[in-house]
């Protein structure tokens, strides 16, 4: 796997609009914890349906791309695999049971919810959340990548901008 990291120019308004979408990726995450360990024995598919829920009972995660709200979920299963490895393994020590997550700093995108633009120097994000469109500074160049390639975007909040 290819990782390429860019810079975003942003303006005060998509600022604020990345916060909202990092906030809801992080409550969607907390929410099915949650609903994991409060209904043991519960699988992927479940934990999915119990995604499709919350998007129907509150709008502002309706707003989020359902493929953010997807790897939110993912995140989740990820944690809980890799508890029940710790478990099965014997692993010595603590054994990572899931936790909520206070302060998360990211949201990522699998194939929808974002298009690349055609000079490959900006991103557009095409939820509801409102981030538009957003200049890229990096050192890659990434025209040599073909679109296609790209299989997830992440958008990574930083201390240093």
């Amino acid at each position: 796997m290819l990782v390429m990291e860019f810079k975003a120019v942003l303006k005060e308004p998509q600022k604020l609009a990345i916060n909202e979408a990092i906030r809801t990726a992080r409550f969607i995450r907390n929410k099915v914890l949650r609903y994991w360990m409060d209904n043991r024995g519960k699988g992927k598919k479940e934990l999915y349906r119990y995604n499709t829920q919350l998007r129907e009972e509150f709008e502002f995660v309706k707003d989020l791309n359902s493929h953010a709200c997807q790897a939110s979920v993912e995140n989740v299963e990820r944690a809980v695999a890799r508890f029940f490895d710790n478990c099965k393994n014997k692993v010595p020590g603590k054994k990572g049971y899931p936790r909520f997550k206070k302060h998360s700093r990211s949201v990522e995108y699998k194939q929808s919810g974002w298009k690349l633009s055609p000079d490959k120097k900006s991103i557009k994000f095409t939820d509801k959340k409102g981030i538009g469109q957003v200049k890229l500074k990096g050192t890659w160049d990434l025209w040599r990548f073909d679109q296609k390639l790209i299989k997830r975007v992440r958008i990574v909040q930083r201390a240093d901008g």
